[in-house]
């Protein structure tokens, strides 16, 4: 049975918005959230990157749904030391329902403090090592490591949860969705690819959780929605290794100018149809997914809560 979450945008909402859509996620029916983490957003336009883990203890007080990241890099612009602390505090603060979404980043968050830009490869092996770590930690005995790329001496965490936070790995290609599928607790992702799912499960995940992100708008009149969806998330359909080596908010705007409207409407769905919706969602299940994270693009977010309650919920397979 699919489940149905919210994805919360970071990159687009400070954290008063963002705890105020939680409680609305919750109020419509959605039964868990998501949450970006990023240093800064992927374009001026969508104005906005708050520290994640504030956030989350923030959502912690108001609602009673699962949190999750989607997703932390916790290799380079934070130690997987540090990114464990932060992770165990969030499940004690949520009460156990906390899962740690992990990736191995994009240059636009993770160069900030002047660290090389590694190549795919190398960013996949120091996420394995930073996952090892941070799950020597969660034991919440002391911990010593000396590997090719993280140094931890006599670290322990005291603030641990009764049970280890669960890893989920994010993956856009067959290594990384093999990685996923080997070190994970689950696979995340952002595109209903029913072979990625196989490659997750055949790599191991067999049993494990597949989840699925996706980007809608909803506004009463289809051209204004495929506006702001261009407006604020053109970046979506940038193709290829794009989004991760792409330095600054500066050069997505660039990119983005090869972005058509045209193109925006026929990826996101958009408007007051419900059908569209409907099918989108049920692609991913079609695929495999066990969850689906929803994000509602501009402002208009009492509008999308309400017309999802309505009008799309009833409809999804279940």
């Amino acid at each position: 049975m699919a489940e149905y979450g919210y994805f919360l945008a970071c990159e687009e909402h400070g954290p008063a918005a963002l705890v105020e859509q939680a409680r609305m996620a919750e109020q419509a029916g959605f039964t868990s959230l998501w949450i970006s983490d990023h240093f800064h957003p992927w374009h001026d336009a969508q104005g906005q990157s708050p520290f994640v883990w504030s956030v989350i203890g923030a959502l912690s007080q108001v609602t009673s749904l699962p949190v999750e990241t989607a997703v932390t890099c916790p290799t380079m612009r934070l130690h997987p030391a540090v990114t464990a602390q932060a992770a165990a505090t969030a499940a004690v603060q949520t009460n156990g329902r906390f899962r740690l979404g992990v990736g191995s980043g994009e240059a636009l968050n993770e160069h900030v403090l002047g660290d090389r830009w590694p190549q795919a490869a190398v960013r996949l092996e120091m996420l394995e090592e930073a996952v090892q770590v941070m799950r020597s930690l969660f034991t919440g005995e002391e911990v010593s490591h000396h590997g090719k790329y993280y140094t931890v001496e006599n670290a322990r965490l005291y603030t641990v949860p009764e049970e280890p936070v669960p890893i989920d790995v994010s993956g856009f290609g067959p290594a990384a969705t093999e990685l996923a599928g080997r070190i994970g607790d689950g696979f995340v992702t952002m595109s209903p690819d029913a072979d990625a799912v196989q490659r997750f499960r055949r790599g191991g995940g067999a049993t494990k959780p597949a989840m699925g992100g996706l980007k809608v708008c909803w506004a009463q009149e289809r051209e204004a929605a495929v506006a702001t969806a261009h407006r604020l998330w053109a970046n979506e359909q940038l193709p290829g290794e794009l989004p991760q080596v792409l330095p600054t908010p500066r050069h997505f705007e660039q990119a983005n100018e090869l972005i058509t409207r045209e193109r925006v409407a026929q990826n996101v769905p958009c408007g007051p149809d419900a059908e569209a919706y409907v099918q989108a969602i049920t692609a991913y299940v079609e695929a495999g997914f066990d969850a689906v994270y929803l994000s509602q693009i501009g402002p208009d977010q009492r509008g999308f809560f309400d017309f999802y309650r309505s009008e799309v919920l009833p409809r999804l397979p279940g």
